[in-house]
């Protein structure tokens, strides 16, 4: 159907809404709605409070925060046998490379307390058979080891001292190998050759001969310490830039209020142009890298490389960006070309939905309440999970390397030696594992953890579903206005928000309450496809993935038809099931405007946020790799220049994303309202369209009585 006001057939999805004399816009005489939820939200909250004191109770956040050693003791602690050792090292630190780290939260190595981290490289075997620097070398071996009439294969095998140490620093409170790689030569600190405690030297490339596994695992955390570095020197440029980005968007929102028409067709001439920018220059860098030496390297040949900016010298990585952005383009120029008439419609509302948000300014800023009640809920979801996965007592588990039928069994490590464990398996370790234990209380802290994690979906859902309806309140309020704004209540936005906590707390419960446990149940999902990535069973992978496919699916259905049932509350005042019935036959009326007229102002909308992060990001480029000459020397010296330019960029695009919602809030909010007037309304003197004229215009509609909308 065209964009012609033309009502739908009945079909199956009800009758079109009848003309009501007494409609003047959102209701207020309304009752309470959903009011079982809303006693099972109180109560539910109660009971999270409930977990709350109990997880803070038992919970000692110091176990997460400070590192321990192998015997379940903190380092650096006041009033523990550690105090004066404040650095946790690792006998065998590429073992941490191991999955069962992911898993259970512990490398399976040897860790003990020192009180620096070892400065030279040494060898078991040539420090016991010299005891030059013994003493130095001693204070890395376990603190009870006493038996020093021990030859050294019988001390490597009881796990005594470490085979050898190398040059670490300190990071996080944990002795980290300063080993990198350059240029295919691995360095220790900042030297190829080193002391290996008796004046001699050797070459560290022998040393880590056959070791490549771990080298990438030590490469990967020199990558994680190097994008650390950047962050502490250019942090504040990325406050800079994300300002910037808040400034921008704001100006944009405002340019709309006023000139909404050409500020979108500016809009979508920028989008182009930056888009064909990109593509040239894509380009020049693609023909500036022709002929020099290497730039021809496949990307299947050169492989994953650390060091991102290696893929920035191959011509293959131009060539796919400008491919991708050649696509982007087309698309982007295809669709303004076929859904031309659609486009002009859109703009109308768009153009209405910028004058709601100048009639009720304050809706700019209610995000940020939505946005700090969120907040509260990360942090207080965030604290009770630390609490809790800190309770009761320290567990210690068998870990070793060889088969050994009591491996991950739990031990207690002062009788640990006295066991037949030691006979059987022998090089079995008995090392601290986590915090838990077989007290009731932690029978049931798994499922504290699982209601932590519910609670949290709920709340939050909750608070963005009481934030939609809010705006929905306040826009539909201006759209039934007839004279506008003389007709609007005088704060909008506040009696939206009085009537959905008073009225409808219950149905925005319900409401929330189906998409957290759908989204409880994909977290489940996920925790599963974890745990069977080593499993060889197809069939169950298979299902596994449809099932997550899904659930998916069912989220974003469900996230759809919640906030189009939270208009429908926000105006009628009924209860959510109702609503959502009400509001899925409304838009099946209306399916092909649904279709194509709705989701083209999400496009318009979607590439305001891409203009805005797409200038925003353009500038981060330019500062911080240096090619801004006025202010080239002001830019700081990163190691990688991408990690604040991605920063910037995703930062950006979720200040647009703030700013652009409460205009898409409101163009669904007046959609609905405006399938509605042309269902409820014929434009004569009794039955008046509520529309805009610049709408009525659009789709040949007009009001046959004297009075006209505004």
């Amino acid at each position: 159907m065209e964009g012609d006001g033309e009502k739908s057939p009945r079909g199956d999805y009800g009758e079109p809404q009848k003309y009501d004399p007494t409609f003047k816009g959102p209701i207020h005489n309304r009752g309470c709605t959903d009011i079982f939820c809303c006693i099972l939200i109180v109560i539910a909250i109660l009971g999270y409070f409930v977990v709350g004191f109990v997880a803070w109770t038992h919970g000692d956040p110091r176990k997460v925060i400070y590192p321990t050693d192998s015997r379940g003791q903190f380092c650096g602690q006041l009033g523990t046998p550690n105090e004066k050792k404040p650095l946790l090292f690792y006998f065998n630190i590429m073992k941490c490379a191991s999955p069962l780290v992911l898993l259970e939260f512990q490398c399976p190595t040897t860790q003990i307390c020192v009180e620096k981290c070892p400065e030279r490289f040494m060898t078991y075997l040539k420090v016991s058979r010299s005891r030059q620097d013994w003493e130095y070398y001693r204070q890395f071996c376990k603190p009870q080891y006493t038996n020093f009439s021990k030859s050294p294969p019988e001390v490597l095998r009881d796990g005594d001292c470490p085979a050898m140490i190398t040059p670490s620093k300190p990071f996080t409170q944990r002795c980290f190998p300063a080993i990198d790689s350059r240029k295919g030569v691995i360095t220790v600190g900042n030297e190829t050759v080193f002391d290996d405690g008796r004046g001699a030297t050797r070459n560290v490339t022998d040393l880590v001969e056959g070791a490549k596994k771990a080298n990438v695992v030590l490469e990967a955390r020199q990558v994680a310490m190097k994008i650390f570095e950047d962050y502490t020197v250019s942090w504040y440029w990325i406050i800079i830039g994300l300002v910037v980005a808040m400034l921008v968007s704001l100006l944009f929102v405002v340019l709309l209020r006023f000139l909404a028409g050409v500020m979108v067709w500016v809009m979508i001439v920028l989008v182009i142009a930056v888009l064909g920018y990109g593509i040239f220059h894509c380009y020049m860098e693609y023909a500036r890298l022709k002929g020099e030496p290497g730039s021809d390297v496949t990307l299947k040949d050169l492989g994953f490389q650390t060091d991102l900016r290696v893929y920035l010298h191959i011509r293959q990585t131009w060539l796919a960006f400008m491919i991708i952005l050649c696509i982007l383009e087309v698309v982007i120029i295809l669709l303004l070309i076929f859904l031309r008439k659609r486009l002009l419609i859109a703009i109308a509302l768009i153009k209405e939905a910028s004058r709601a948000v100048g009639y009720i300014m304050s809706s700019l800023v209610f995000p940020l309440c939505t946005f700090l009640l969120v907040c509260l809920c990360i942090a207080y979801w965030a604290i009770t999970a630390v609490f809790l996965s800190t309770s009761n007592e320290a567990v210690y588990k068998v870990f070793n390397e060889t088969a050994c039928e009591y491996s991950r069994k739990t031990c207690d490590p002062e009788t640990f030696n006295t066991t037949n464990i030691t006979k059987e398996c022998a090089d079995a370790r008995c090392l601290f594992a986590f915090y838990g234990g077989e007290s009731y209380y932690h029978k049931y802290l798994i499922i504290f953890q699982i209601y932590n994690v519910f609670m949290f979906l709920w709340l939050t859902n909750f608070v963005v579903a009481l934030g939609q309806v809010t705006l929905a309140g306040a826009f539909a309020s201006y759209y039934w206005a007839f004279k506008k704004p003389d007709d609007m209540p005088a704060f909008p936005i506040f009696g939206a928000l009085g009537r959905a906590l008073r009225y409808h707390t219950g149905s925005l419960a319900f409401g929330s309450l189906i998409l957290a446990i759908v989204q409880l149940i994909r977290i489940l999902l996920e925790y599963l496809d974890h745990k069977l990535k080593s499993s060889q069973n197809a069939c169950a992978k298979f299902l596994l993935c449809c099932l997550k496919c899904c659930f998916w699916c069912l989220e974003k259905f469900i996230k759809f038809l919640n906030r189009n049932a939270y208009i429908m509350i926000a105006i009628y005042g009924t209860n959510f099931c109702t609503s959502a019935r009400n509001a899925f036959f409304l838009l099946m009326r209306n399916i092909i405007r649904v279709a194509v007229l709705d989701k083209v102002t999400d496009f318009l909308l979607f590439l305001g946020k891409l203009l805005v992060v797409g200038c925003v990001g353009i500038v981060a480029f330019f500062f911080f790799t240096h090619r801004i000459k006025i202010i080239q020397d002001t830019a700081p010296s990163l190691n990688y220049y991408w990690v604040p330019i991605l920063t910037v960029i995703v930062g950006s695009y979720l200040i647009a994303h703030g700013f652009f919602s409460v205009y898409g809030m409101c163009v669904d909010t007046l959609f609905l309202c405006f399938l509605e007037d042309l269902e409820r309304n014929d434009g004569s003197t009794e039955k008046p369209f509520y529309m805009s004229a610049g709408l009525k215009k659009l789709l040949n509609k007009k009001n046959t009585g004297p009075a006209e909308t505004k």
